[in-house]
């Protein structure tokens, strides 16, 4: 059988890492990707001993999954506009997203004054957009929305069905994008294998008095429930403690404020945190 190269390294630099998990074949609730089903199907999961970050190693090309192949394989272009609806008609207790949007804007209403934003609502951008259902109910809040994601479709959705901005394509790569008052990740650092280099830049377009917010899995939680677990999946090549979250932060000239963990409405395991740019 194949041996795993670890291409990645933690975010504190340790190289002492444990194998947690070992998949010879998809967990059972794993989204069946181009990449992922077709030849072996070899994969670990690695927890560093001094932090507690995961790392997801494997050697299937996985290059194309945020180019096409993600949206396909989780809602495809036709399913988009019912998924949304699906979503936007739950419950607000069954909701993740409900969740989401009255925390960002309770963490607003204390963190801005009413002056530093001239008597307006804030601007937003959110990075990895999807199908744009945080945004939709950041709109219906008067907030100035923008969505940026690499894949048409849901750009396209963004900017006809929610009614928001859109920018296409790789964030790392896009440039002049203005100043936001609040910059947000949501479930998107566990997807990208440079998560540093992504929340570096984004301080560059966080307005000087504004705020990011993150949202990541929760290892440290999941864990505990084993390897089936939807935190550790083959599309998240992270996976953090609340220490390794915190380190990414530093590392990326950021400041935390504050950190949480919860477990939302979904089931999911989720270290929430706010940080600025001093």
């Amino acid at each position: 059988m194949e041996r795993v190269e670890n291409k990645l390294q933690c975010l504190c630099g340790s190289r002492s890492l444990t194998t947690i998990f070992t998949y010879n074949s998809p967990p059972k609730d794993e989204i069946r990707f181009d990449f992922s089903s077709s030849g072996q199907y070899k994969r670990e999961v690695l927890r560093c001993d001094d932090c507690g970050h995961f790392i997801s190693v494997h050697n299937m090309n996985d290059s194309a999954l945020y180019s096409g192949d993600y949206t396909n394989s989780n809602y495809g272009e036709e399913e988009m506009m019912n998924i949304f609806n699906r979503i936007i008609s739950l419950d607000p207790a069954e909701s993740d997203n409900t969740s989401r949007v009255q925390r960002v804007l309770d963490y607003a209403t204390s963190h801005f004054h009413e002056s530093s934003l001239n008597g307006g609502y804030p601007s937003i951008l959110d990075v990895g957009s999807g199908l744009c259902v945080f945004l939709y109910s950041m709109k219906k809040a008067k907030w100035d929305c923008t969505a940026i994601d690499s894949d048409p479709r849901s750009i396209k959705h963004a900017i006809e069905v929610v009614g928001v901005k859109g920018v296409c394509g790789n964030f790392l790569a896009l440039n002049e994008l203005g100043k936001f008052n609040v910059i947000t990740f949501n479930k998107v650092l566990e997807h990208v294998k440079s998560p540093v280099e992504m929340l570096t830049k984004a301080g560059n377009y966080l307005d000087s008095n504004g705020f990011i917010y993150i949202e990541v899995p929760d290892g440290e939680a999941a864990v505990k429930e084993g390897s089936e677990r939807e935190e550790f999946t083959i599309d998240h090549p992270h996976v953090y403690s609340a220490a390794s979250l915190s380190l990414l932060i530093y590392r990326s000239g950021l400041v935390l404020q504050r950190i949480e963990r919860l477990r939302e409405p979904s089931s999911k395991y989720t270290l929430r945190a706010f940080l600025t740019v001093i």
